[in-house]
């Protein structure tokens, strides 16, 4: 690691955290029951009106795990999770460790090919599926190495059945396979044999959202996960009964690290409410008395379409994060004059297995005066940064380069592909192919994808700068800038926005907003009205599929 002064951002660390912190596990299964023996009776997991401690949660993956190796299951195999936020993952979770195996994260949304894709490239052995999937998701994966399909009931471990999360008349039928409510039963009180894993195992493969190219599957090893809780807890200044609400998906990394095992690892609580809804999870924060909690701005913007959300929602909230793509000025602004919390900026990639950049807790993140961006932070315990041009030469403060991401986070590589790793992570070097800046006492700003670059008229032009312009104007709910072809400039910048409910502007009056605030070359040159952005599973904007989509004429 480079020397403190090489590292400036050191200065903005609050003074308790500890700026290169040690893992004091040999594995996660090990970190889990070093949590499990200090305090056996903390809740580990609330669900509605519901609640396992943890030590109930460990018996559980115990029984889980001995099914698993009844079953055949042996150190590296991989077994999918294929659910949403429901106490079945953590179970899930630990059982596939303690197992010895790989869990496969598998976002409930996949269907057919994109799903069978996933389970063909990881060779997955078994999937854990939500009752009532199996009939379909077996069709999906027929002649695959699949050999079983177990299910799981998001009706278990409370008893309040929301009607909001809970539809339909009854439980839908269990998978033949076997389901895991009858497995915890006639399992209770097994225990696994121990399997001898290291820090170097893989605990999951994560694929990437696919925003950037097909999804490639990121080797999250035991040491990365390990690395990634305890940093992300320390900046937390993580306390005994904090509650950590999984607002995230857990198939996402954010989620996985960053909401479940933080709560999982340390002497704390993970709430949870299934699928995203956000009126429920702003009861399940005031019922369970959440005090953290990260998520993709996405999320945070649909509060602000509950017409009863207010601050007595947060009043236990300590530290909101918000991941997943940097949060425009006027989005932080509206938000807490609203809720009250200050929404703190945090990059990562799931090759950094969560975290990585974050704006210290308690800080507020500082605008780049000369583009208006705010941001993402500093770089995070045991993380070094550099900004280098297209040679590899690093770059002085307040130039623009490619991000280069080092630490003990990083995975070692992709799953069966050395040509990806080869590119993306040279000497261990993650090439995050984001567009940064460091200023002189070290905050990030991001300002865009490499391959989201504009070349209009021979003027390069970054999107995120027309998308916080647009973000300005007190209509606009979502904005996405895309370049599209365009005969006599080479490419036009066209927008896309979805409006605020109960507010109206028209394409013209936001394309003459933008041409007040912006140069000329850069304003957009047609802005087209939608119900509603296309997002991946995680929220992040498919800026690809509105390439696809008609633009409006150039003005």
């Amino acid at each position: 690691m480079p020397t403190d002064a090489s590292q400036p951002w050191l200065a903005r660390y609050p003074a308790g955290i500890d700026p290169t912190p040690k893992i004091a596990h040999a594995s996660v299964v090990e970190a889990w029951q070093a949590r499990v023996t200090a305090n056996p009776a903390r809740p580990a997991v609330r669900y509605f009106d519901g609640s396992l401690s943890a030590a109930e949660l460990d018996a559980h993956a115990d029984a889980m795990a001995a099914e698993l190796q009844a079953r055949g299951v042996e150190r590296g195999d991989r077994v999918g999770i294929y659910l949403q936020n429901v106490p079945y993952y953590p179970i899930s979770l630990l059982a596939i460790w303690k197992a010895g195996a790989t869990a496969v994260p598998l976002n409930p949304m996949y269907q057919g090919p994109e799903l069978r894709r996933l389970i063909e490239d990881s060779g997955t052995r078994g999937v854990i599926v939500a009752r009532g999937t199996d009939l379909e998701t077996r069709a999906s994966l027929a002649g695959t190495a699949v050999g079983w399909l177990l299910s799981a009931s998001s009706r278990d471990f409370q008893t309040r059945d929301d009607p909001r999360v809970f539809t339909g008349p009854g439980e839908p039928e269990p998978s033949p396979d076997g389901d895991l409510g009858a497995i915890l039963v006639a399992r209770a009180g097994q225990r696994p044999r121990p399997v001898d894993v290291d820090l170097d195992d893989t605990a999951f493969i994560t694929y990437t959202s696919g925003t950037t190219g097909p999804p490639k599957g990121a080797l999250n090893t035991h040491r990365n996960f390990l690395h990634s809780v305890q940093n992300y807890a320390g900046w937390l200044e993580l306390e005994p009964g904090d509650v950590s609400f999984a607002i995230a998906p857990l198939f996402h990394i954010t989620g996985l690290s960053l909401n479940a095992g933080i709560a999982l690892l340390n002497d704390a609580t993970l709430s949870m409410s299934g699928r995203f809804d956000p009126a429920v999870v702003l009861d399940a924060f005031r019922e369970h008395e959440v005090t953290t909690t990260i998520g993709s701005i996405t999320a945070f913007n649909a509060f602000f379409r509950v017409p009863a959300a207010g601050p007595e929602y947060f009043t236990t909230i300590r530290r909101l994060y918000s991941g997943g793509a940097p949060i425009p000025p006027s989005t932080i602004d509206a938000f807490r004059a609203r809720f009250g919390p200050y929404l703190h900026n945090i990059w990562g990639m799931t090759e950094t297995t969560g975290g990585g950049i974050a704006v210290p807790p308690g800080a507020a993140a500082p605008v780049h005066q000369p583009s208006g961006t705010l941001s993402i932070g500093v770089p995070m315990q045991n993380v070094d940064v550099e900004i280098i041009d297209a040679e590899g030469t690093p770059l002085p403060p307040g130039t623009e380069g490619e991000l280069v991401f080092t630490a003990p986070q990083v995975i070692p590589g992709y799953w069966r592909n050395p040509e990806a790793t080869a590119h993306a992570l040279p000497g261990g070097r993650l090439h995050t192919g984001d567009v940064a800046v460091m200023d002189a006492d070290g905050w990030i700003y991001l300002v865009d994808r490499i391959k989201d670059q504009i070349n209009t008229s021979g003027f390069k032009v970054w999107p995120r700068e027309v998308e916080d312009v647009l973000y300005e104007h007190p209509a606009v709910f979502e904005a996405a800038v895309v370049g599209v072809p365009d005969e006599y400039r080479g490419e036009a910048v066209a927008a896309y926005v979805s409006l605020r409910d109960g507010a109206a502007a028209s394409e013209q009056e936001l394309v003459d907003f933008a041409r007040e605030r912006l140069a000329a070359y850069k304003r957009p040159r047609s802005v087209v009205i939608i119900p509603a952005l296309p997002k991946t599973a995680t929220g992040k904007i498919q800026r690809a599929a509105l390439r696809e989509r008609p633009a409006a004429g150039s003005r």
